[in-house]
């Protein structure tokens, strides 16, 4: 053991601390998603008295969501109340909107806020409208999703975490969307965009300052995640039910 310290010891680590530092994700702190800060600040925006209501459509939604769960218990509904609230309030959600699902509930306050605090999805202050999510784990920082993000952060004039002085557009790094096979990938809203280049994310942006709305999936070519070269299996129909089963059976 004494032997193992001394080896150790005399290691000297590669990166500096304050390098450690600036690498990692600074945006779940400045949005208040998951459990980057569990403390709720009042701001002019956002607080206990700014005024929440679900609208009458929505209301009609919330009746259909809480249907789906049986008596005693409704409360399991939170999840999907506190999403329609998010998305009636323009992406994000305030403390005010928390505690009328909690009312429509009869769900103490304190469990929606722990909801709300511990899933990433949903952000706990103002952003912009459309909410650019990129994906820098391991297999997108393989396909050069640094190069990506760089435009973004070119093209709109901030850096991750930001939003830009026009309102339209949010920036935020993530982990993994499920879209491996087609790094690298941005979610901007409910829509993936995937196999892209710095061109790519560039012409999305445009068309969404422009009002319109940019075809959703890969930039390649691909359908959707077959291999570059072309299918090497499901090449054919398949034969249908039945197919190469004993006749006498």
């Amino acid at each position: 053991m004494l032997r193992l310290f001394s080896t150790f010891k005399h290691l000297r680590p590669t990166l500096s601390s304050q390098a450690l530092g600036s690498n990692f994700h600074t945006t779940c702190k400045k949005l208040g998603g998951g459990d980057a800060e569990f403390i709720h600040r009042d701001t002019p925006e956002n607080n206990e008295n700014t005024p929440f209501d679900f609208t009458k459509e929505n209301y009609v939604r919330l009746e259909a969501i809480k249907s789906l769960y049986p008596e005693g218990h409704k409360q399991a509904a939170v999840i999907p109340m506190l999403d329609l609230a998010q998305r009636q309030n323009g992406g994000w959600l305030p403390l005010s909107a928390m505690n009328k699902v909690a009312e429509l509930l009869n769900m103490p306050k304190m469990r929606v806020y722990e909801v709300a605090t511990f899933y990433t999805m949903f952000i706990r202050y103002p952003i912009g409208k459309y909410h650019i999510q990129i994906c820098t784990t391991t297999p997108c920082m393989l396909r050069d999703s640094d190069s990506i993000l760089h435009a973004i952060e070119k093209k709109l004039g901030i850096h991750v975490g930001e939003t830009t002085k026009d309102k339209m557009f949010t920036l935020t790094e993530v982990e993994c969307l499920g879209a491996c096979v087609n790094a690298p990938m941005v979610q901007i809203n409910d829509d993936y965009y995937e196999d892209l280049k710095p061109s790519d994310i560039e012409q999305i942006l445009d068309d969404l300052k422009a009002g319109k709305k940019p075809k959703a999936g890969p930039r390649s070519g691909r359908f959707a995640s077959e291999p570059f070269t072309g299918l090497t299996s499901l090449k054919e129909p398949p034969k249908g039910p039945g197919f190469g089963v004993r006749s006498d059976l």
